[in-house]
C-alpha cells in the first residue's frame, strides 16, 4: 500500500512526551538489575504463537465429513454380512477421501514463521551506561537501542540523538521509499535502518509491538469460504437423504417380513447408492486446474477452496499504486523559457518525444529544455539500465522518472556524469525540501538544484528565458507558481530546478543562493492501460470497485476519473446525517474522515465509498468487516505486512507479487505476479466459471446417485426384497468409474463466454438451489423410471443377472450422452456443442473401454455378477440413452425460469 504514518500500539502519543522527556535526563540506559525485573514481569522480547494445528487434528477434522458418516455405514453394514469384498472396496473409497481432504486442508501456516524472520537474533543496547550485544528476545522497555545502518530494528521505540536517520519501514507497509526519523518519532520491530544513525528508547515489546498486534491478528481462526459452506451443506443433504432411505428400507422390510440379512443388502446398495464418490475428486481436480489455469494469467492461488470465492466476488478493495497504475512515474509536462512541453512515453522505457501545442519538436534545439533536463539528471541519485531487454531503475521512482525524461532527449546520466563531476552534495530532507549538487566542468563549477518550486523559487535570484537570464521579479514568481497550481491540482507530483555557473578561481560561497530559476518538471504515476476496461468489465459484472491508497484526495481522484471509477456527477444520495454529508463528498473520504464515523455511521455509507485517501494500511481491515457485515464477498490487495489481517479478513485476500512482503502473502488467497488490477478481474472470470463448473459436475453426480436410489426403492415398493434391480458392487463400480470420467470433463469445461455479464454468483445460494434441485429430480426420476423399466421388462424372474446386467448397460449407456446436456444448465447442447470439450468425448471412451472390460473378461464377470450382451442387446440401453438425452434438454428448456 502507498506510503502512510504508522503508529505504536504498545505506547500512547501522550506518553511518548513523556518518554522522550526522561531521555534527556538519562541517556545511560536502564540497569541489568532492572531490565531483569522488567523482563520477569512482562516476558520475552518475542512473538508468541497459539497453538499449532497439529497433522493429526486436521485428519480427525476428515471424519466430520458427512458423506464419509455414510460409507462408513455401508462399510460397517458389508462387514456385518459378509460381503467381504463390497467392505475392501468401500474401506478403500474411505480412505481415499479422507487423505484427498487431509492432504487439500493441511497446510503449514507460515505467516507466522514469515513475521518472525523479520527480527534479527541480537540487538545493541546501552545498558549501565556500557554497551552490550544480548539476544533480541531479552530486550525490554526502557533499553536503548543503538542503531546504525544496516541495522534491524528489535522493538518499538522511541528516537532521540538520531543523525540523518532514515528506515526502510516497508517491511511493514510495503512503501518502498525509505522514512526520515526525527528525534520523538516512532521507529518499529521489523523495519531497517538505511541511512544515518540513532539511539531509541524501547517503548514496546514481544506482542505488544505493531509487529506483535498484526501477529495477533493473524493467527485468529480462519473463516470457512462460501464453496466449504456450500459443500457442507450439500453433504448434510445428501446424508439425510441416504439415511431416510434406508430407513424407508428398513421399515418396508419389517412390514413385508423381510429377512435382516436382506434389509441389510438393500439398505447397503441403497447407502452406496445414494453418495457421489467421485464429488472429493472431481472437485479437487477442478479447483486445481483452475489454479494452474490462473497461474498462467499471473494469478498464483495459496489456497485452492478460495478459487471458487473469486467467482462470489461482489466488491475488490485495490491499492492505486502499481495495480492500477503503472508504479513506474513519468514526466509528462515540462514548463522551460516561457514554454509548456508535452512528453510522450509511459513507464521507463526511454523512448518518446517532446511537443509544444501538440506540435513535435527537436528537444535538442531547446536550450532552455535542454538545460533543465541535464539538471534533473545530473542532480540525480538513481540509476536506469537495461536489463534482460527491460529498463529497470534503482533508487527514487521520482528521481528514475527525470532520468528517463533526460534520455527521451537522448540526454543519458552516465554521459552527464563523465562531463559534469560531482564534488559535494547537500541531501534532500523534508525539512528543507531541496537537493543540491556541486559539479567540476573543465574550469567552471556548477551547482544544481531540484526540489519543491515555491522552495526552489525562494532561492533564485534569476531566471533562464529564451532570450537569456533575466531578473526574476514579483510578476514572474506569480506565474509560475501558478502554472505550478494548475500543475497540480491535475494530480501531477511538480518539482523545480535551478542551477548556477561558477568560474573555478571565485568563491562560490553559500551554493544554494542566488540560483538561477530553469523551470518545472510534472509527473505522475500514469494508469495501466488496460484498468480503464478492467473497471468497465468489473461495472457490467456487477462488481463494486474502491480504490484505497496513502495518497491525496486530488491525485486519487484524477486516476480514478481516468478509468472510469469516479463520477464526478454522480451524488451519493444519503441525506439526513449532516455530519455524514459533509464528510462523504461524492463518494471520498480520507483516512481521517474515517476516524470520525463511529462503526454504525460507517457502515451505514460505506457501500457509497469509492475513493479511500490518505489511509493507513490498518484502517483496510476495518473497510473489509464494514463491507463484509453489508453481505458483501470482499477481494482485498495489499503488500505490507500492516496489510496482514485485512487479507486475512477478505474473502479473496490479494497480495502484491511484486512489491509484497512475505507476511502479506503468506496471508493472502492470491499472490498476483505482475500487481495488475486486470488479473484480478481475469482471475474472477475464471473463478465464476469454475464455480459454473461445479455446480455442472454437482448436479450431474447427484442426478446419477437420484437415478440408482430411484431405481432401487421401485424395486422393493413393487417387487419386494428378492429382485434387487443392481447389487452394491455394481454400484460402487459405476459410481467411482464410469461416472467420474465425464464429471472431471465437466469440471475441467472452458469458461464461457458472456460469463461477466451477468450478477456476481450469490455466496449464499446453495449448489442445489430450488432450479437445480427440479432439474435433478426430474430427469432423475426419469433415468431411474426407465432402468426399471428395463429391468422388469427382461424377466427377473426368470434371469435375473441378465435383468441387471441389461439394467446396468442402461445406466452406463446414459453416462455416455446425459453429460452433454449438462455442459450448461441453461443453454441447449445444441449451443454449446458437442465436440467442444475433448475431455468430454475422452470421457465416453473410457466409459465405454471400463464398462466392455467388466462386463466380457469371465472373471471380471463373475465378480460383477454380469452376463455377456449380445450387439442387438444393446439396442435398448442406447435407445434409453438417447431418449434421456432428448428427455434432459426439453427439461431444461421448461425449467428455465424456476428460481
Amino acid at each position: 500500500m502507498e506510503k502512510a504514518i504508522i503508529r505504536a500500539p504498545g505506547i500512547e502519543a501522550a506518553d511518548m512526551d513523556k518518554l522522550f522527556l526522561e531521555l534527556n535526563t538519562d541517556k545511560q540506559g536502564i540497569s541489568e538489575k532492572d531490565a531483569g525485573k522488567i523482563l520477569e514481569q512482562f516476558g520475552f522480547n518475542e512473538l508468541k504463537e497459539t497453538a499449532r494445528v497439529t497433522p493429526f487434528k486436521v485428519f480427525l477434522r476428515q471424519f466430520s465429513n458427512f458423506i464419509v458418516y455414510v460409507l462408513i455405514a455401508a462399510a460397517l453394514i458389508s462387514f456385518f454380512i459378509g460381503e467381504t469384498l463390497n467392505f475392501v472396496v468401500i474401506s478403500v473409497i474411505i480412505v481415499f477421501i479422507i487423505l484427498l481432504g487431509f492432504v487439500q486442508e493441511y497446510k503449514a501456516e507460515k505467516a507466522m514463521d514469515a513475521l518472525k524472520k523479520i527480527v534479527q537474533p541480537k540487538t545493541r543496547v546501552l545498558r549501565d551506561g556500557k554497551v552490550r550485544d544480548i539476544l533480541t528476545k531479552d530486550v525490554v522497555q526502557g533499553d536503548v537501542l543503538l542503531l546504525e545502518h544496516g541495522d534491524k530494528i528489535s522493538a518499538d521505540a522511541v528516537v532521540f540523538d538520531s543523525i540523518s536517520l532514515k528506515v526502510d519501514e516497508s517491511a511493514l507497509t510495503g512503501e518502498s521509499i525509505s522514512v526520515e526519523k526525527k528525534n520523538g518519532d516512532m521507529i518499529f520491530a521489523g523495519t531497517q535502518v538505511v541511512y544515518g544513525k540513532c539511539k531509541a528508547v524501547v517503548a514496546a515489546t514481544g506482542m505488544k509491538t505493531k509487529l506483535g498486534e498484526i501477529a495477533g491478528m493473524i493467527q485468529d481462526v480462519e473463516e470457512k469460504t462460501p464453496l466449504q459452506v456450500k459443500i457442507d451443506q450439500l453433504a448434510k443433504t445428501l446424508t439425510i437423504i441416504a439415511f431416510t432411505a434406508c430407513a424407508l428400507t428398513f421399515i418396508l422390510g419389517i412390514i413385508k417380513g423381510a429377512s435382516i440379512a436382506g434389509i441389510l443388502i438393500i439398505a447397503l446398495a441403497l447407502a452406496v447408492a445414494s453418495v457421489p464418490e467421485g464429488l472429493p475428486l472431481t472437485l479437487t481436480l477442478t479447483l486445481a486446474y483452475g489454479m494452474h489455469n490462473m497461474a498462467k494469467r499471473n494469478a498464483i492461488i495459496r489456497k485452492m477452496l478460495g478459487v471458487e470465492a473469486l467467482g462470489s466476488t461482489t466488491v475488490i478493495c485495490t491499492d492505486k499504486t502499481g495495480t492500477l497504475t503503472k508504479n513506474e512515474i513519468t514526466v509528462e509536462k515540462i514548463f522551460a523559457g516561457d514554454k509548456i512541453f508535452a512528453v510522450s512515453g509511459i513507464g521507463y522505457e526511454p523512448e518518446g518525444e517532446f511537443f509544444v501545442n501538440k506540435n513535435k519538436i527537436d528537444e535538442l534545439k531547446e536550450k532552455n529544455l535542454t538545460l533543465l533536463l541535464k539538471a534533473a539528471a545530473i542532480c540525480n541519485n538513481a540509476f536506469l539500465e537495461e536489463r534482460d531487454g527491460v529498463w529497470r531503475v534503482v533508487g527514487d521512482p521520482t528521481e528514475a522518472a527525470l532520468i528517463v525524461a533526460a534520455a527521451k532527449a537522448n540526454l543519458w546520466k552516465s554521459d552527464l556524469e563523465n562531463e559534469y563531476t560531482r564534488t559535494e552534495e547537500i541531501i534532500f530532507t523534508s525539512e528543507r525540501k531541496l537537493m543540491s549538487t556541486l559539479h567540476e566542468k573543465g574550469k567552471e563549477r556548477w551547482v544544481f538544484t531540484k526540489g519543491a518550486p515555491e522552495i526552489v523559487l525562494k532561492k533564485c535570484r534569476f531566471i533562464e528565458k529564451e532570450d537569456g537570464i533575466k531578473e526574476l521579479d514579483g510578476d514572474e514568481k506569480a506565474k509560475i507558481l501558478a502554472i505550478n497550481g494548475g500543475f497540480a491540482s491535475s494530480a501531477f507530483r511538480v518539482l523545480g530546478a535551478a542551477y548556477k555557473k561558477v568560474p573555478g578561481s571565485k568563491d562560490i560561497g553559500n551554493i544554494e543562493e542566488d540560483l538561477i530559476f530553469l523551470g518545472l518538471i510534472a509527473m505522475r504515476d500514469p494508469p495501466r492501460e488496460e484498468a480503464k476496461e478492467s473497471v468497465a468489465v468489473c461495472r457490467e459484472a456487477g462488481i463494486k470497485v474502491v480504490m484505497i491508497t496513502g495518497d491525496n484526495q486530488g491525485t486519487a481522484k484524477a486516476i480514478a476519473k481516468e478509468i472510469g471509477l469516479f463520477d464526478e456527477n454522480k451524488k451519493s444520495g444519503l441525506i439526513g446525517n449532516e455530519k455524514i454529508m459533509r464528510i462523504i463528498e461524492n463518494g471520498i473520504i480520507t483516512g481521517s474522515e474515517l476516524e470520525e464515523l463511529d462503526d454504525k455511521e460507517f457502515e451505514s455509507v460505506v457501500e457509497d465509498i469509492v475513493i479511500y485517501a490518505r489511509m493507513m494500511p490498518e484502517q483496510k481491515l476495518r473497510i473489509v468487516k464494514a463491507l463484509k457485515d453489508k453481505g458483501h464477498v470482499v477481494a482485498m490487495t495489499g503488500d505490507g505486512v500492516n496489510d496482514a489481517p485485512a487479507l486475512k479478513k477478505a474473502d479473496v485476500g490479494i497480495a502484491m507479487g511484486i512489491k509484497g512482503t512475505d507476511v502479506a502473502k503468506e496471508s493472502s488467497v492470491m499472490v498476483l505476479q505482475d500487481d495488475n488490477f486486470a488479473t484480478i478481474v481475469e482471475a474472477v472470470r475464471q473463478g465464476r466459471g469454475i464455480y459454473e463448473n461445479i455446480e455442472k459436475f454437482t448436479c450431474y453426480l447427484i442426478s446419477r446417485n437420484f437415478t440408482e436410489v430411484i431405481l432401487i426403492l421401485l424395486g422393493i415398493i413393487l417387487l419386494g426384497f428378492d429382485f434387487l434391480p443392481l447389487l452394491a458392487l455394481q454400484i460402487l463400480f459405476i459410481n467411482s468409474f464410469d461416472e467420474i470420467m465425464p464429471a472431471i470433463a465437466l469440471g475441467l469445461d472452458p469458461v464461457r463466454k458472456g460469463i461477466m455479464h451477468k450478477k456476481p454468483i450469490d455466496a449464499k445460494e446453495k449448489i442445489l438451489k430450488k432450479r437445480n434441485l427440479v432439474l435433478i429430480a426430474v430427469i432423475a426420476g426419469f433415468m431411474g423410471v426407465a432402468s426399471f423399466i428395463v429391468f422388469i421388462l427382461n424377466d427377473p424372474a426368470g434371469d435375473i443377472d441378465r435383468a441387471r446386467t441389461l439394467t446396468f448397460a442402461a445406466i452406463v449407456s446414459m453416462a455416455l450422452l446425459v453429460p452433454f446436456a449438462f455442459r450448461s444448465l441453461e443453454e441447449s447442447i445444441l449451443k454449446v456443442g458437442f465436440f467442444t470439450n475433448n475431455l468430454l468425448i475422452l470421457g465416453a471412451f473410457s466409459i465405454i473401454l471400463l464398462t466392455l472390460t467388466v462386463m466380457y473378461i469371465p472373471f471380471l464377470q463373475e465378480i460383477f455378477k454380469l452376463t455377456t450382451l449380445s450387439l442387438i442387446d444393446w439396442i435398448i440401453p442406447l435407445s434409453v440413452a438417447v431418449a434421456t438425452l432428448t428427455f434432459a434438454e426439453v427439461v431444461k428448456v421448461l425449467t428455465r425460469n424456476v428460481s
